[in-house]
C-alpha cells in the first residue's frame, strides 16, 4: 500500500533529523566496489526503494511490498542517507561518502573520498556533504547525480571537525567552528566565500534543522543558535546543561523538534522530555515524555503537515503538534525496546516519506510501513539480518 502525498518532502528536506544525527559521525567500512550488488543487473527498477544497513551490506527494498529486491556487500559500520533525487542513497563508508543507485541496487562509482564523513544535510535543491576527518564541505544539487558526480560548491572548514554545513537558496552557507577537541559556534560565509556573519556562544555545537521562512538551527549544550535574516540569534535554555543535539525541521511550521539531554557526565542518557524550538518567538518550550519513556537520536522525523514524530521506547510513533507543544497521538508500531550503550549498535528506527513513517525493528528482523494519515501499520517485511539504519529516495514524493 503507497500513500504518497505529492510535494509534502520538500518539509523533509531540511532534516538530518534522527536520520543524520549520530554519536560520533564517522562511519567504518571497508573500500567498496564499484557495483557489488548480488541482484540481476537486468532487473526492474526497484519502486521508491527504501535502503536499510546490516552487518555486512545493505538491503534495498521495494518501498511497496517491503520486500528485499537487493543486497549490497559492504563490510563496516556504514550510515545511509536521501540523496534527495529519486534514485540515489548516500552511504558513508570508512572512506568518504559513496552514491548508491537504490533503484539499480548498485554503488555508482560516484564518491567523495576523505576520512571519517559525517552529516548529510538536504535544503532545497542542495545536498551538502560535511567530511569530518579534513572538514572538506561538498554541496551539489541531487538531480545531476543521474549524469554522474555533479559539478558542486566547495568550501573548507578552518579547522577539521565533527561539523555540519547548510546551503541557503541565496548562496549562503552556515558552517559550524570547532576542533577535534572542541565545537563553539558557526560561520555564515557568502556565495563567494565571504564570512557575514559568526557566533561563538554555542558550546557543543552539533546537529541541524532549518524551520519554515529558512530559519537554520545548530543545537548548543545550552540551548540553540539560529540564523534568521542574516545574523545569528542565541537562544537559551534555562539550564546550565541541556543538550539539544538532534533536531528535525519541517518547511510547514517555524517550530523545530529536538532532543533535550540535561546529564553531562551520563554516558547514555535516555531522555525523558524533547524540546520544541519557536524560531518567531525564538523560545525553547520542554516537552515531557509519557512516563517511563524515552528514545534515541534516530527517533526524530516530522509529518507532511509539519507534525512532530517520535518514536519511543514504548515501541509507539508519538504525534507532537508543534504548536500546541503537546503529543496529540501515540501509535503502536514496533515492541518496546531498550537503546543499547553503543551508538553504533541497532535500534528501532525512524524514516518518513511522504504520508508513511518506514520503521525498523531489529529484535524481530521486520521493518514496517505506517500510514500517518490513519496511524495504522499497513506493511511489514522481514529481513534475513538484523536493520541498523533506514532511509531512502526523496525526489516526487
Amino acid at each position: 500500500m503507497n500513500r504518497r502525498m505529492t510535494g509534502s518532502l520538500a518539509a523533509l528536506a531540511t532534516a538530518s533529523l534522527a536520520l543524520a544525527a549520530c554519536g560520533s559521525g564517522s562511519a567504518g567500512g571497508t573500500e567498496p566496489a564499484a557495483a557489488p550488488a548480488t541482484s540481476a543487473s537486468a532487473a526492474a527498477p526497484v519502486t521508491d526503494p527504501i535502503a536499510v544497513t546490516f552487518e555486512g551490506g545493505i538491503h534495498v527494498l521495494d518501498g511497496e511490498t517491503l520486500k528485499v529486491a537487493h543486497t549490497v556487500p559492504l563490510d563496516g559500520f556504514n550510515r545511509i542517507n536521501p540523496a534527495g533525487d529519486d534514485a540515489t542513497v548516500v552511504v558513508s563508508t570508512a572512506t568518504g561518502f559513496e552514491m548508491l543507485d537504490a533503484t539499480a541496487g548498485r554503488l555508482t562509482g560516484v564518491s567523495y573520498p576523505g576520512a571519517k564523513p559525517g552529516h548529510v544535510v538536504r535544503h532545497g535543491d542542495r545536498t551538502i556533504l560535511f567530511t569530518d576527518g579534513t572538514g572538506e564541505i561538498n554541496s551539489f544539487d541531487p538531480e545531476q547525480l543521474a549524469a554522474g558526480k555533479p559539478q558542486g560548491r566547495q568550501y573548507k572548514a578552518a579547522t577539521a571537525h565533527h561539523g555540519v554545513a547548510v546551503e541557503l537558496a541565496d548562496g549562503t552557507m552556515i558552517v559550524t567552528l570547532g576542533t577535534e577537541e572542541k565545537r563553539s559556534g558557526a560561520i555564515a560565509v557568502d556565495a563567494t566565500g565571504k564570512e557575514t556573519a559568526r557566533n561563538e556562544q554555542c558550546p557543543g555545537v552539533h546537529g541541524e534543522a532549518v524551520a519554515k521562512g529558512d530559519v537554520v538551527a545548530l543545537g548548543c549544550e545550552d540551548g540553540v543558535l539560529l540564523f534568521k535574516n542574516g545574523t545569528f540569534v542565541k537562544v537559551q535554555s534555562d539550564l546550565e546543561y541541556s543538550r539539544i543535539g538532534n533536531q528535525a525541521g519541517s518547511d510547514a511550521s517555524p517550530v523545530l523538534l529536538g532532543d533535550y539531554k540535561i546529564e553531562p557526565d551520563a554516558e547514555l542518557e535516555a531522555p525523558k522530555q524533547f524540546s520544541l524550538i519557536d524560531t518567531v518567538a525564538e523560545k525553547i518550550t520542554v516537552v515531557p515524555m509519557p512516563a517511563g519513556v524515552s528514545y534515541s537520536f534516530r527517533s526524530l522525523a516530522r509529518g507532511p503537515q509539519g507534525e512532530g514524530l517520535i518514536l519511543g521506547t514504548d515501541g509507539k510513533l508519538h504525534v507532537i503538534d508543534p504548536a500546541a507543544g503537546k503529543i496529540t497521538a501515540s501509535w503502536p508500531a514496533v515492541g518496546a525496546w531498550t537503546e543499547p550503550l553503543d551508538w553504533q549498535q541497532p535500534r528501532p528506527a525512524v524514516f518518513v516519506r511522504g504520508a508513511d513513517a518506514y520503521i525498523t525493528e531489529p529484535a524481530t528482523k521486520k521493518v514496517h510501513q505506517l500510514d500517518l494519515t490513519s496511524g495504522k501499520v499497513v506493511t511489514s517485511g522481514t529481513l534475513d539480518a538484523t536493520p541498523n539504519e533506514i532511509s531512502g529516495t526523496l525526489s516526487g514524493h
